[in-house]
């Protein structure tokens, strides 16, 4: 089947575009705050700005923790279509409170609302990934998780640019604040027209009891061998690609001498090989749900790791030099290996995830899908946590970030071999 097909259908198009849309908005708010902190609010409020990022950062990945079994346990006990309505109405009410904090500059304010807006994606994200195997037919698993993920990078992408480039021009602060809003609700409505499914189990019980709810969510899941390395093997990817994204700006600035737009173009064309490698993954499989190519994947994430290392192995850049744009840096030999190297990181990233979200939603019980997902999104916070730790330790080490690229590959490696041992 053609997997483009699927955005002729009702059971899928709606789902897309609200995926797209709230992928967009979260990303469009995050950059436009996480800019205004780096250039305005961090200085006036008297603390380093890099410390206020990360605090932001950690700020919209804790909501995951914290309402992860609540989130499963809705998912299972209410149609998952009401349950994204729900959400996305809530949305909208979310990002007017944006509006208003960035009318009032009021930057802690914003930090809240960076909050709910996490909150929300929190509950969100179960029900999307759950709620595929109800629409789609088995055959059609690997095309629905192919198309969300191209999907979702390309909402990264547009969204990030477009809260960078917008939030400090003149008026920005309105412009964001009104697109925000506006894009809240077109996600909304599109989720008026994702089809109805019946409940998992009516008889959940929502309970508050975070830390041993959570704790009991992991012991069901860690018996479901294939589930549970799925998911884990998951978290390794969002582990890789935030050492890469995170990395981008200080490689274009330190290592190649660039500027920021080389940064972002770093950033399109890993989206744009994610996505390809998403979409490539239904050609190559032919619907089959099956991790066989897996480790091929994570191998080729390892070889084109040391390709990009032993490419950036270059004279040390002169302080006083001008920095290069993308004109020049793009139309340089020099660096055509490089931007081959991120593309083929990329492209083998999007081989790498796709069957491995189909292998966990069609091995794991209907009535413990969502709790899969939640717990899912759980370690992915981890093991990004864990990176950004490991990389700033080895940033204050001395260690060079072609060299962290370059650590990057063993361990992907190894992570191969371990799927490999796993799926067969």
């Amino acid at each position: 089947m053609n997997q483009f097909k699927l955005l002729l259908t009702r059971r899928f198009l709606p789902l897309f575009l609200t995926q797209f849309l709230g992928a967009f908005n979260d990303n469009f708010f995050k950059s436009s705050l996480l800019m205004l902190i780096t250039y305005r609010l961090g200085e006036a409020a008297g603390i380093d700005p890099r410390i206020l990022v990360n605090i932001a950062a950690g700020i919209f990945i804790l909501p995951f923790f914290v309402f992860a079994a609540p989130a499963g346990d809705l998912n299972d006990k209410y149609d998952r279509s009401d349950l994204m309505r729900w959400v996305k109405f809530a949305e909208i009410i979310i990002m007017a409170g944006a509006a208003i904090g960035f009318y009032l500059n009021n930057m802690w304010f914003l930090i809240v609302v960076l909050f709910c807006m996490g909150a929300q994606s929190a509950f969100f994200s179960p029900a999307k990934y759950s709620i595929l195997p109800q629409h789609l037919q088995e055959e059609e698993l690997i095309a629905g998780n192919g198309l969300i993920q191209m999907g979702t990078y390309l909402a990264i992408l547009t969204g990030t640019i477009s809260g960078g480039l917008l939030i400090l021009r003149e008026n920005g602060i309105y412009w964001v604040g009104g697109l925000a809003v506006t894009i809240a609700f077109a996600g909304w409505l599109s989720s008026l027209f994702i089809p109805k499914t019946t409940p998992v189990d009516t008889q959940r019980k929502i309970s508050l009891h975070i830390i041993k709810d959570t704790l009991n969510m992991f012991k069901g899941i860690v018996p479901m061998k294939n589930v549970f390395y799925s998911m884990l093997a998951i978290s390794w990817f969002w582990l890789v690609g935030s050492v890469f994204l995170a990395q981008f700006p200080t490689y274009a600035k330190t290592i190649l001498g660039a500027d920021e737009s080389v940064a972002t173009s770093f950033l399109a064309i890993f989206s744009m090989g994610i996505g390809l490698g998403s979409m490539a993954c239904d050609a190559i499989l032919k619907g089959r749900i099956t991790a066989k190519y897996v480790p091929a994947a994570a191998y080729g994430i390892a070889l084109s790791s040391v390709l990009l290392w032993y490419v950036s192995d270059r004279p040390p850049v002169d302080e006083n030099a001008a920095v290069i744009g993308m004109y020049e840096f793009f139309t340089n030999p020099a660096n055509f290996a490089i931007t081959i190297s991120l593309f083929l990181i990329a492209f083998c990233g999007g081989l790498y995830i796709v069957p491995l979200y189909a292998v966990m939603q069609n091995k794991a019980p209907e009535e413990k899908l969502s709790s899969v997902i939640a717990c899912s999104n759980i370690t992915d916070s981890l093991f990004m946590a864990v990176a950004a730790v490991g990389v700033s330790i080895l940033i204050s080490m001395g260690v060079s970030i072609p060299q962290i690229f370059l650590s990057v590959a063993p361990l992907t490696f190894v992570v191969g071999l371990a799927v490999n041992l796993i799926a067969y």
